[in-house]
């Protein structure tokens, strides 16, 4: 699997350098994720440009992502989809569980405003 990964204060910007989120690169996904977050990430975009088809498993890879950092109080958004992988997501019904934008750049500004959310509601518990 290629792959780059932007490491910033409040995220992480993985892009992903594959055509395709298949069986052949959905376990590396996974493991790269799960990784990430246990280094102590809690906020992950995935800048999926690059990726002209997806397939099931490149699905599961997406849920599992989105789980282990919602489990965390984090936020995993994906950017940039091609209208295959975005038709699979709704066809699948997974537009109203994943966080989809159309830009890295609102992804950014998604997860600081998440950030901002969190720490707001941690300041009103204490």
């Amino acid at each position: 699997m290629k792959y780059t990964i932007d490491k910033q204060e409040k995220y992480s910007l993985l892009k992903l350098h594959e055509e395709k989120m298949d069986s052949t690169v959905a376990p590396g996904l996974k493991s790269e994720l799960i990784t990430l977050h246990a280094e102590g990430v809690r906020n992950i975009i995935l800048d999926l440009s690059e990726v002209k088809y997806t397939d099931s498993s490149g699905l599961s890879a997406l849920l599992v992502g989105n789980r282990v950092l919602q489990e965390d109080g984090g936020i995993f958004v994906l950017a940039c989809l091609s209208d295959h992988t975005m038709k699979l997501i709704r066809i699948s019904q997974l537009d109203s569980v994943l966080n989809i934008l159309p830009t890295v750049e609102e992804a950014v500004d998604a997860v600081l405003m998440h950030e901002i959310e969190r720490d707001l509601r941690g300041e009103a518990e204490n």
